[in-house]
């Protein structure tokens, strides 16, 4: 099989790149703070959950006895913060406008989509 389509090469990509997320929820907790939505309470207890979550389940994706669950963990982690993301776009947009950043926002949106996918994808297959 290629390399580059390699289930377990993408398990290792995804969940490093989950680990990190996670461990930006530590190290600059007041930049997700801004982004999520006004009406959750407890903005800074949510996103050290979710940046735990992110960790546990990017390592999870690395274990094969874990992958099942991390996959469906993950999978649901990000429907969970898909509203966060809404909520970045619409409050930059209040404050700026349309701006080549807010566009990459706006593009964002579906890639989450396409990241489920790809979690899915790399989940599920041994």
């Amino acid at each position: 099989m290629d390399t580059l389509l390699d289930p377990q090469l993408h398990r290792y990509l995804i969940g490093t790149l989950f680990m990190l997320a996670g461990i930006l929820h530590f190290v600059k907790p007041g930049f997700f703070m801004k982004i999520m939505p006004d009406y959750l309470p407890w903005h800074k207890p949510l996103v050290l959950i979710s940046g735990f979550f992110e960790i546990a389940g990017g390592i999870g994706l690395m274990i094969s006895s874990l992958q099942t669950i991390a996959t469906w963990g993950l999978i649901f982690l990000l429907l969970a913060v898909f509203p966060a993301n809404v909520e970045m776009f619409r409050k930059y947009y209040r404050k700026r406008g349309f701006t080549l950043f807010l566009w990459a926002l706006l593009f964002r949106l579906p890639l989450q989509f396409v990241m489920i996918g790809w979690v899915y994808w790399a989940g599920v297959l041994k």
